[in-house]
């Protein structure tokens, strides 16, 4: 006896926890628009697409921020499409050469070609063809906002020569069509179709640019969307004119991790690697790649002699025209010093007088030529104990206040007598131990950490001049070998910005357009770019954040990140992104190339890292 099988049909049960996922907080349908809890919106509808798109057109108009987009392709039969194609081009055929009228002969020869280009497409070489119906809404809870993102979606789409429509009437269906959890109306469906080949749907989203690849270079990063970004910092060509890097972002955003995961990357490549640090954040990491970690803030073997003369940087390949560079016209080396210790000077005593630093300078050549040296001297073959310290420019000078004052009447000023107040502090105070005496400092190491910390009890004036000279020291290192390459990190670079003293922000600026030359970089690193926009020193400052090919950009807010936007034209996703400040994430720019790029950083470069800033 056989049994009977009873068909039995569960009913499903309804899940209220969905249902109050999925439904809207209230929905309100007008015939423009609607309003979705406490936001507008508005649905459009693209109705004509142009004849010739770029690739990632679709990209342009599906990704606008404040937005939220609609996109079905329902491939059709090939061959009815070519029928009625073919009867097309006959028509438009037929059209152009009875036309009398230019414009509309044109139009018709325009439209003829193009179908025959399709049909070729189609009907050889095997291409699939569909109904595309794009559609987007824009939403904000803001009248004004909503207005202005309306505009903004209307421009993008008019960017790309779509042209579309406010769905009048159907906001309803349109909503439906935008939602995922319905499938797609047919009203809608019927008013925005249009056929358009597969290769021209799936081009507008550039899936095969996820990632970027030099070919040579390091890890960097990855993109947005998990593609490895490979970069190699020293390739030219394109707009890629230089090394130099400018990375940029508040406390907290990972800044700091970021510029050691390319620093550790660099050292890897064979790069001599120099960092000015005036946090000591980088001691840990100096000591771990086996470098020279050197206190550059009155410590022993940290010394550098403002007054020793720096061979200048030699352009031609004739050795035997050594004394001339490309900027100097012909200056010799202590012609060019004097330039330098001039800025010195400036930053350490800003009070100085024109007089007195006349004096100064007059001074400054009486003693160089007491240590034999002049202006054609080769510096080259001098040591660093050849050159005169400050407690040789302070007897200098005080032996001619003295002088000056035996022979000077009552109502005359002896300006040797107050330069000497002046230098008495470099040369015997506590200034003494950062600047007098004979240079000390001395590595052939791959790795080098100029710590500054030691300074941050002192005045901003001593800071920013003794970065100064460490920073000229360093400039010696980048060009004095063409084929080594060197890349310098300047930290807290907004301590080189006096606008009292724009020189020394001119200095910088003159290291970073020549580094190139010398098979150099320089990395520039702060907190805010609006440190360098002041209007006193905004013509060096912008020119520091412009000349590098390599922009870092990471999260900011307030003026800060409205000055970004307004010097790199940011658009509002970028925008969106700084202001988001998401640990680890940054705005790239690589030459014209924009990417968002996730630094996520190999474990084993952690324990390079140390625990000073930039865990």
């Amino acid at each position: 006896m056989m049994a009977k099988k009873k068909s039995h049909i569960e009913e499903i049960q309804v899940n209220p926890s969905l249902l109050n996922v999925i439904t809207p907080m209230g929905l309100e349908l007008k015939r423009n628009g609607l309003v979705i809890g406490e936001n507008s919106g508005r649905i459009y509808g693209v109705i004509k697409y142009p004849q010739k798109v770029d690739y990632g057109w679709l990209s342009k108009i599906t990704n606008l921020p404040g937005t939220i987009a609609s996109v079905s392709f329902n491939p059709i039969d090939n061959g009815a499409f070519i029928e009625s194609l073919s009867r097309s081009v006959i028509q438009n055929r037929g059209t152009a050469e009875s036309a009398k009228d230019p414009l509309t002969q044109k139009r018709a020869e325009r439209a003829a070609l193009d179908g025959e280009r399709i049909m070729v497409q189609v009907d050889q070489q095997g291409e699939t063809v569909g109904l595309l119906s794009i559609a987007v809404m824009p939403v904000s809870r803001d009248e004004n906002s909503f207005q202005k993102m309306c505009r903004k979606t209307e421009s993008a789409f008019a960017m790309v020569k779509c042209k579309i429509r406010n769905l009048s009437n159907l906001q309803r269906e349109g909503f439906k069509q935008l939602s995922p959890f319905y499938s797609a109306d047919d009203r809608i469906e019927e008013i925005l179709q249009r056929i358009i080949p597969l290769s021209t749907f799936v081009g507008g989203f550039p899936f095969a640019s996820s990632g970027y690849n030099d070919g040579t270079g390091y890890y960097f990063g990855r993109d947005a969307s998990g593609g490895l970004i490979v970069l190699d910092t020293w390739k030219r060509g394109g707009d890629r004119t230089n090394t130099n890097m400018v990375i940029m972002g508040v406390a907290g955003v990972g800044k700091s991790t970021a510029v050691k995961h390319i620093a550790i990357s660099e050292y890897m490549k064979g790069t001599k690697i120099i960092i000015c640090d005036p946090e000591r954040e980088y001691k840990e990491l100096c000591e771990a790649l086996g470098g020279d970690w050197i206190n550059a803030g009155g410590g022993r073997g940290g010394m550098i002699n403002p007054l020793q003369i720096r061979p200048a940087p030699i352009d031609e390949d004739d050795e035997s025209n050594k004394l001339y560079n490309d900027v100097g016209n012909g200056l010799s080396d202590m012609v060019l010093h004097l330039k330098t210790l001039e800025i010195f000077f400036n930053l350490y005593i800003p009070s100085l007088t024109d007089m007195q630093k006349a004096i100064l300078k007059e001074c400054l050549i009486e003693l160089y030529n007491l240590f034999n040296i002049t202006w054609t001297t080769d510096i080259s073959k001098l040591s660093n104990t050849d050159f005169p310290t400050f407690t040789d420019l302070y007897k200098l000078v005080m032996k001619k206040s003295v002088e000056k004052e035996k022979i000077r009447k009552e109502s005359e000023i002896n300006y040797y007598s107050d330069l000497a107040c002046l230098l008495k502090d470099i040369s015997e105070g506590s200034d003494s131990f950062l600047w007098n005496g004979h240079s000390t400092l001395q590595s052939d190491s791959n790795c080098i950490c100029l710590d500054t910390h030691d300074l941050q009890n002192t005045s901003d004036n001593v800071k920013r001049t003794q970065y100064f000279n460490v920073l000229t020291w360093c400039w010696e290192q980048m060009s004095r070998n063409r084929t080594e390459r060197v890349l310098l990190i300047t930290d807290e670079a907004y301590l080189m910005i006096d606008p009292n003293v724009p020189q020394s922000l001119v200095f910088l600026r003159n290291v970073a357009k020549r580094a190139r030359k010398y098979e150099a970089g320089i990395a520039i690193i702060s907190h805010s770019v609006v440190d360098f926009l002041d209007e006193s020193i905004k013509m060096y400052g912008q020119a520091l954040l412009d000349i590098p090919c390599f922009k870092i950009l990471m999260g900011c807010d307030g003026k800060n990140l409205q000055e970004t936007k307004e010097l790199y034209n940011l658009t509002e996703a970028e925008e969106e992104l700084l202001a988001s400040k998401k640990r680890g994430n940054a705005l790239v720019m690589i030459g014209s190339k924009r990417l968002h790029v996730v630094f996520e950083i190999p474990e084993y470069k952690f324990r390079f890292m140390g625990k000073a800033g930039g865990r």
